[in-house]
């Protein structure tokens, strides 16, 4: 088991792209708030390397993209790439938006540890979190 956090996760919420609808972001990163974790939310149209140096920055745990746009199978791999780049790839990524079934395959593969669409309980993004934050993030 573990060792128990003496911090709260923090957690990255960007929305990355040209796309313009961010009341799912708020929502997510309200829902996170609400289950103690910390949240930095960078608003609309980041790009991945706003997006990857205010992750290594802030220090967080997780990455929190939501893509709308259509542009996931671009902007994604740049993040994953940045993050490895910079040696930030122990922290983890997690994806929500329209993303169609026929692309998670793709994603998942580029780095990415799960994909929340429409309609997720926001329980179940809480918990994966919670769940998969890599061990460097936990004291001993």
């Amino acid at each position: 088991m573990p060792p128990e956090r003496t911090t709260p996760i923090r957690v990255l919420v960007a929305k990355p792209g040209l796309d313009g609808h961010d009341r799912g972001a708020k929502v997510i990163a309200r829902a996170l708030r609400d289950a103690g974790m910390e949240v930095i939310y960078t608003g609309l149209r980041q790009t991945p390397e706003m997006i990857v140096n205010a992750a290594i920055q802030e220090d967080v745990d997780c990455v929190g993209l939501s893509i709308l746009s259509g542009a996931h199978n671009v902007i994604v791999p740049r993040v994953t790439s940045l993050l490895r780049e910079r040696g930030a790839e122990d922290i983890l990524v997690v994806l929500g938006g329209t993303i169609p079934e026929q692309d998670a395959a793709f994603l998942k593969s580029q780095g990415v540890s799960a994909i929340f669409g429409p309609g997720t309980p926001l329980a179940t993004t809480v918990s994966f979190i919670r769940e998969n934050v890599k061990p460097h993030s936990l004291t001993a």
